[in-house]
Formats: C-alpha cells, structure tokens, sequence
C-alpha cells in the first residue's frame, strides 16, 4: 500500500447506505492502516453530493493519501468514481482502495487506468443487478399480494388534523415535530 507522502495526511472515507447500516466491517478492514482522520457518511452512494465526502474532498491536501475501503463506498457509477480519482490526482492527492489493493496517484501506468474501469464498470454493473432483481422481487411479491408498499405514516384523521395545523399558521418544522415525521413528508401530505 502506498504511504503518506512526508507531512501527508492519510485520510479514510467510509460509507454505508443508510444510517441503520454499519460502518464495523470498513472501519475494521481500515484499523490496521495508519490513518489521521477518518470521515464517515451514512447516505446513499447514487451521486458525490454526501457531506462527509464533501468534507473529505476540503480535508485533503497535495501529498494526502485518501484511503477507502472498496470502490464502491467511494463511488457507484463510473463516471464519479473516475471524476473523483482525476480531480484528487490533479490536486496531487493520491487515492488508494484496500480491497482492490490498488493506489492512483496520477503518475499510473495504463494498466492501472484500466484496472479502475473494468473494476469500477464491474461494480455499476454489478449495483444494477442489484437493483433489477429488487424490482423483479418485488413485482412477484405483487402478484402474490406479499407485498403492500410501505405502511403510510399517519392515519386519515391525523392528516385531516396536520392539513388544520397548517391552515392555522402553525409552522411546518413544527406539525413535522409534533407527528414524528419530516418536513418533506408533511409537504408530501399537504399535496395529496
């Protein structure tokens, strides 16, 4: 694994898709690993607008090494992931994946350019399998009537009830609060 470059920092990302996820498994692979300063986002991976990545990406410095777990956590489509490593290398920041075992430090060989795009096209392809068999599961759960959607938040005298609140002027952070739900799910009530 390639080192810090002298006074560099090595600065680890790690990312789950949702926040009842665990982050253990990337922490653990990482934990053997001389790291300075880790930054973990529990948020979907579908595009690089994730604030602790965002943090990241400010955090690190010419000669910084950024440190993930798989491909994977730091992107999932092709196009991020190579935008990514390029705007990291142009900065002089290298960027290294543990499970993958590799490094990108902008001076890579053109077996190296390669091995990120079989491997980051693999893993795209791989997520939209993933997806399609989810949809195709779900489809046959339908037609088995096994799957109902998700249960709705509130009941239809607690919408009457939140729709009143509204019209009074009470504030929507605030019917958000007091039915245990988020603003955005009170906007998407006031809309039905």
């Amino acid at each position: 694994m390639m080192m810090a470059a002298k006074g560099g920092q090595r600065v680890a990302y790690v990312r789950v898709s949702s926040v009842d996820q665990n982050e253990a498994r990337q922490l653990e692979a990482l934990s053997g690993l001389s790291i300075d300063v880790t930054f973990t986002d529990k948020a979907s991976g579908k595009d690089t607008h994730r604030p602790e990545l965002q943090a990241a990406l400010k955090h690190l410095r010419k000669g910084d090494v950024l440190v993930v777990h798989s491909m994977d956590r730091l992107a999932r489509n092709m196009r991020d992931l190579q935008n990514l490593v390029a705007e990291l290398n142009s900065r002089h920041v290298a960027v290294e994946f543990v499970k993958e075992n590799l490094s990108f430090t902008g001076d890579d060989s053109p077996m190296s350019k390669l091995l990120l795009s079989i491997l980051g096209g693999v893993a795209e392809f791989e997520r939209a399998l993933i997806r399609e068999r989810q949809r195709e599961g779900i489809a046959a759960a339908k037609l088995r009537g096994l799957f109902t959607g998700r249960k709705k938040t509130l009941s239809s005298a607690q919408v009457a009830e939140l729709k009143q609140l509204v019209a009074a002027g009470t504030k929507k952070a605030e019917v958000a609060r007091q039915f245990g739900i988020s603003r955005e799910t009170v906007y998407q009530y006031l809309k039905r």
